[in-house]
C-alpha cells in the first residue's frame, strides 16, 4: 500500500532554514540576467556559458553531479513551424463554409512530418473532452473517434461556479480543464484532430493570446516515434466559428454546452466534415537540464526534488530604447538563485535522511519541456520520489503575511504546508484566480501528472509593509511592465525580504520531507491519485514498502 495515509510530520519537526545567503542569491540573479547571457535562450550559442555558470554554482554549493556522475541531462527537442495554412473548410449540410487561419482558427501538429493534412474528417462534439474514471465521467463513451475530429469546450464543467464545490472542484480548474489535457485525451481516443472552442472567460485569456501562441515556432520533446501517437493536428476555433458550424449541423452551441455540464452527456456527431492543412518547417536541437544531488544518509534511494527553470526568451521585441534582450531576472534567474541557496543551506546542515535532487531545467518557456523530459526519462525513479518544491519568478518585495497553496488542497502535502506556515508565524490564504489553473502551468506539473506530489506555493500580496495595496501595486507593475519584457532586469534597489521569506519556506518544506519517513499521496478523487497508486503498487521499495 502507498503510505500516503500515514500522518504527516508534526509542526514541531518542521525544518528551520539555516541563514539563507542573500548575497549568493543576488550574485546568481545578477549574473544569470546579465546582457552577455543574452536572455538565456536554449539551444543557442550562449547556452554552454549559462550551463557552465550554473554547474560552477552547484559545485560551490556542495552538490555532486546528479546524472550518473555527470551534471547535464541532454533534452532532445524539435521545433516545428507551420506555414501556408489552408482555410478551415466545413462541408456536409448546405453551403460549404470556409474560415481563415489566424482570425478564425489556429492549428499545429505534434507530429514531425513535412506536411499535415486533415481531409473530410467527421466532426464530433465531445463536450469538455474528459475521460475521468475516478469521477464516473466519460465524454467519449460510446463513440469511436478514429478518423474523426473532436470539437471540445474549454475548461471543465464546473468553471462558472462561484464556489469551489462540485465534481470538478467548482470554479477551481482541474487538470481536465487544461487545453493540454484535451489534446492528449483526443489522441488517446484515436482522433484524427482536435479543435477547442475558444471562450474568453473560461479560457482566462483572449483570442489574441491564442493567436500569438499558436503561430510561429512550436517546441516539443523529441520522441522515438516523432509524435506518431498524437493527433494529426490540434487547434482552436473562435466561438462565433463554432456557433456557425453547429448551426449548420442543426445544433445550438449554448444548448450543447449546457448539456455537457452534466454527468451522462453523450458525444454528438455533427454530420459535417472538416478539411485543412499546412506545411511544417522542422528543426531538431538539444538543450540541457542541470542536475545535482545531495545523497541521503539513511534512505539514499528515496528522493526529494527541488526545481527551477534556467531558460528565458533570449532576444525579443525591442523596447523604446532599442533593448532587445529579455534578461529574465525575476523570471527565472531568481528561481535558480533560490535553488542554489537552498542547495548550499542543505549541504551546510548536513545530509538529510533522503537524497535531495536539484534540477535547473530548460525549455520551461517553450512548454515545460525540460521538466517533461526529466519526468518521462527520470534519472531517479518517480516511484522512489517522495515529492518536491518548484520555484519560479520570485518577485522582489517586502515580506508577506500569508501564502497560498497553488492548486488548492490536492494532497497530503497540504498538512506539511500548514504546519510549516504555523511554525514560521505565517497564515494561509486561498489562491487568487483558482479558475485559471496555475498549478498546471509550471514545471512541477510535469511530475504531478505522473503521480509525484509537488509543492507550488505563492506569496500573497498582503505585505507587512503597506498591506495588500502595496503588494498589489508591486505585482501589477511587474505584470504590466516587466513580465517577458527587456525591462525584467536585475537592480541593486530590489527589496529581497520577500524572496528570503520564500526561500526559507521552500527550504523548510523540502527538508521536512527529506528528513521524514512520510510518503504523501493525492487525496481520494484527485485526478492524479490513481496514477500514484498504480506506480506505488508496482514499485519495489520506494512508496511501496
Amino acid at each position: 500500500m502507498p503510505k500516503g495515509t500515514a500522518l504527516p510530520p508534526p509542526a514541531e519537526t518542521a525544518a528551520k532554514a539555516p541563514d539563507i545567503s542573500v548575497d549568493l542569491m543576488k550574485q546568481v540573479t545578477q549574473r544569470l540576467s546579465a546582457d552577455d547571457f543574452e536572455g538565456r535562450a536554449p539551444s543557442t550559442a550562449v547556452e554552454p556559458k549559462v550551463l557552465d555558470y550554473i554547474i560552477a554554482q552547484f559545485k560551490a554549493a556542495g552538490l555532486q553531479p546528479g546524472n550518473h556522475g555527470k551534471w547535464l541531462q541532454p533534452v532532445p527537442t524539435v521545433e516545428i513551424t507551420g506555414k501556408d495554412f489552408s482555410p478551415l473548410a466545413v462541408t456536409g449540410n448546405g453551403k460549404p463554409m470556409s474560415f481563415s487561419f489566424g482570425d478564425n482558427y489556429v492549428a499545429a501538429s505534434y507530429r514531425v512530418v513535412p506536411h499535415t493534412q486533415v481531409k473530410d474528417s467527421e466532426l464530433v462534439f465531445v463536450g469538455y473532452g474528459i475521460d475521468a474514471p475516478e469521477l464516473g465521467w466519460n465524454d467519449y463513451a460510446g463513440v469511436d473517434m478514429h478518423g474523426k475530429t473532436a470539437v471540445i469546450l474549454v475548461n471543465d464543467p464546473d468553471y462558472a461556479s462561484k464556489t469551489e464545490q462540485g465534481l470538478f472542484k467548482g470554479r477551481r480548474m482541474t487538470y481536465y480543464g487544461r487545453w493540454t489535457y484535451k489534446f492528449e485525451e483526443a489522441a488517446r481516443q484515436g482522433a484524427t484532430a482536435a479543435l477547442i472552442i475558444h471562450d474568453t472567460f473560461p479560457a482566462a485569456y483572449g483570442w489574441n493570446v491564442v493567436n500569438s501562441s499558436w503561430t510561429g515556432a512550436q517546441y516539443y520533446v523529441q520522441t522515438p516515434t516523432d509524435g506518431a501517437d498524437q493527433t494529426k493536428a490540434n487547434g482552436w476555433v473562435q466561438k462565433p466559428v463554432a456557433e456557425a458550424i453547429l448551426k449548420a449541423a442543426g445544433q445550438n452551441l449554448a444548448a450543447l454546452s449546457e448539456a455537457a455540464k452534466h454527468k451522462g452527456f453523450k458525444a454528438v456527431p455533427l454530420g459535417l466534415k472538416v478539411s485543412f492543412g499546412f506545411d511544417n518547417g522542422i528543426r531538431k536541437s538539444t538543450s540541457n537540464n542541470v542536475v545535482g544531488v545531495l545523497p541521503g544518509k539513511t534512505r539514499p534511494d528515496e528522493y526529494v526534488l527541488y526545481s527551477a527553470h534556467w531558460d528565458h526568451l533570449g532576444h525579443c521585441t525591442p523596447d523604446a530604447t532599442g533593448d532587445d534582450i529579455c534578461n529574465g531576472a525575476v523570471d527565472n534567474a531568481t528561481g535558480v538563485a533560490a535553488l542554489t541557496a537552498i542547495a548550499k543551506a542543505n549541504a551546510e546542515a548536513g545530509a538529510a535522511a533522503r537524497s535531495q535532487v536539484f534540477l535547473a531545467v530548460t525549455l520551461e518557456e517553450s512548454g515545460l519541456l525540460g521538466s517533461e523530459y526529466y519526468a518521462a526519462n527520470s534519472i531517479y525513479p518517480l516511484d522512489h520520489t517522495v515529492g518536491g518544491v518548484n520555484m519560479d519568478a520570485l518577485l522582489p518585495s517586502p515580506r508577506a503575511r500569508s501564502y497560498a497553496m497553488t492548486g488548492g488542497d490536492k494532497s497530503d502535502l497540504t498538512s506539511v504546508f500548514r504546519d510549516t506556515l504555523a511554525d514560521e508565524g505565517l497564515s494561509e490564504v486561498p489562491e487568487d484566480h483558482s479558475e485559471r489553473g496555475y498549478y498546471y502551468r509550471s514545471d512541477h506539473f510535469s511530475f504531478a501528472k505522473r503521480g509525484v506530489p509537488m509543492f507550488d506555493v505563492s506569496r500573497s500580496t498582503d505585505l507587512f509593509e503597506g498591506g495588500k495595496a502595496a503588494g498589489d501595486k508591486i505585482s501589477e507593475d511587474y505584470t504590466a511592465h516587466h513580465y517577458h519584457a527587456p525591462s525584467d532586469e536585475y537592480s541593486d534597489s530590489w527589496n529581497w525580504d520577500g524572496i528570503v521569506e520564500d526561500v526559507d519556506l521552500y527550504y523548510a518544506l523540502g527538508r521536512t520531507l527529506a528528513d521524514s519517513d512520510f510518503w504523501p499521496n493525492w487525496h481520494e478523487g484527485d485526478e492524479f491519485r490513481a496514477i500514484r497508486d498504480k506506480a506505488c503498487a508496482a514499485a519495489t521499495g520506494g512508496c511501496h514498502k
